[in-house]
């Protein structure tokens, strides 16, 4: 199983990325949570298989149709939370 931690900057908040991360996860397969955070960034960590974890990270250097994304950074996630479905917090 791939797990990553990734950070997504640019025009990612208010602009429908949680909930479009949502969608894409539930579609691929992939698990875990996306939030915004307070320097107007969006944290995803995606785990799954590593194709689908692949497609994800593919999908989060567009984002939604609104989205103007910047960078993304990407980390290995080493935590030990597992998740069952993907979750739009915060």
């Amino acid at each position: 199983m791939k797990r990553l931690l990734v950070k997504v900057t640019g025009k990612v908040q208010g602009v429908w990325f949680r909930a479009s991360a949502q969608e894409t996860a539930l579609r691929l397969g992939v698990t875990g949570y996306v939030r915004n955070l307070d320097d107007g960034s969006v944290e995803m960590l995606a785990q799954g298989a590593d194709r689908a974890v692949d497609a994800m990270l593919d999908w989060a250097h567009q984002g939604p149709p609104s989205a103007q994304v910047s960078d993304v950074l990407v980390s290995d996630y080493d935590g030990s939370d597992l998740y069952l479905d993907f979750e739009v917090t915060e």
